[in-house]
């Protein structure tokens, strides 16, 4: 493995998500590196992406030149320090900076999961490209006040097609990943495994979607689909009055249905892999017991409300964890945790 890599996986991911270092803490050593890495450059080219103060053509080469650079075809080194250099988070400008250890990381693993970490990375990318060229026309210099339009999503096509690109793909990563490292001789149903797999992510991201509406809303952008806005007689824009929320929570409380259909069909994965890897069920089950929690918070209160911020707070989830591994051995009081 390259020498930068413990440090890639251990104080980046830390400083970066909190949430998900928890779940990398807990997988098993097989997969543990590569998992931690897609995660890391997913989260480079995502910064990327969002360095709003950077134009949108400056943004979309770097994202380019980064993906060609996953994906092999591009020998030339990378230098970030311009992105770098405008990144409020100090976590975010050493992901730029030490992009270069990322991929030389990348090159340590066996071909097999390279080809695994490029394909998901590829998918994501596509993803983060496609929003940039979707919202190029929002760049408000002031975040603080709200932009005069707002770019929505049209259809709700394109709503699941853009959770797929960012998180639906995650799933069949984690699966492939797991079933060639974890689990590879076990009798499972891979078409049943991959396509909840999948919803497990989508439903995660739609939860981001859901929790980040008024913030995206202040940034002119909009991931309700303008077609079930309009039968609701409502506007993208005019979702930025709090005083329309009554309005809206018909339609955003069936988006919550769906975000937790999702992450039940995750639910029902999580429960399907072999009893004896643990690490693995507990990793799944962390982020979709945080989600249905945040879920729960969404139903109560204003969600156009720009000063309302929803976070499960870091004691519940240190009881989530205790539970889950209190009641593991306990097969019908583990099940009954979702």
């Amino acid at each position: 493995m390259a020498s930068a890599q413990p440090e890639l996986l251990n104080d980046l991911l830390r400083a970066t998500s909190r949430s998900f270092y928890l779940t990398l803490r807990v997988l098993p050593g097989a997969i543990r590196p590569q998992i931690g890495l897609a995660y890391l450059l997913a989260r480079t080219t995502d910064s990327i992406a969002d360095t709003e103060i950077v134009p949108i053509e400056q943004r979309l080469s770097a994202l380019q030149e980064l993906r060609e650079r996953i994906l092999g075809p591009n020998p030339a080194k990378l230098n970030f320090g311009e992105l770098a250099r405008h990144q409020a988070s100090a976590a975010e400008k050493l992901l730029l900076e030490k992009v270069e250890d990322g991929l030389a990381a990348l090159r340590s693993f066996t071909s097999d999961d390279q080809k695994l970490v490029r394909s998901v990375l590829d998918t994501i990318t596509s993803g983060q490209g496609l929003d940039l060229k979707r919202f190029a026309r929002v760049n408000p210099k002031d975040t603080s006040t709200a932009p005069q339009k707002i770019i929505a999503l049209q259809t709700e096509a394109e709503l699941d097609d853009y959770t797929y690109r960012v998180a639906g793909c995650v799933g069949e990563f984690w699966t492939k990943m797991c079933r060639a490292h974890v689990f590879p001789k076990a009798k499972l149903d891979d078409a049943f495994l991959l396509a909840n797999g999948v919803r497990f992510g989508k439903g995660l991201q739609l939860v981001n979607i859901l929790r980040d509406l008024p913030a995206d809303l202040h940034k002119g952008r909009c991931y309700l689909p303008s077609e079930k806005l309009r039968e609701i007689g409502l506007t993208p824009e005019m979702l930025l009055q709090p005083a329309n929320e009554p309005k809206l929570r018909p339609l955003y409380n069936r988006y919550l249905g769906l975000a937790e259909a999702h992450l039940s069909a995750g639910w029902n994965y999580t429960n399907s892999l072999p009893w004896r890897n643990v690490r693995v069920r507990l990793a799944c089950a962390w982020p979709i017991l945080i989600g249905t929690k945040t879920i729960r918070r969404l139903r109560l209160g204003n969600v156009l409300d720009p000063r309302r911020r929803i976070k499960v707070p870091r004691s519940e989830v240190r009881g989530i964890i205790f539970r889950s591994v209190l009641f593991y051995p306990l097969a019908a009081r583990w099940r009954k945790l979702l």
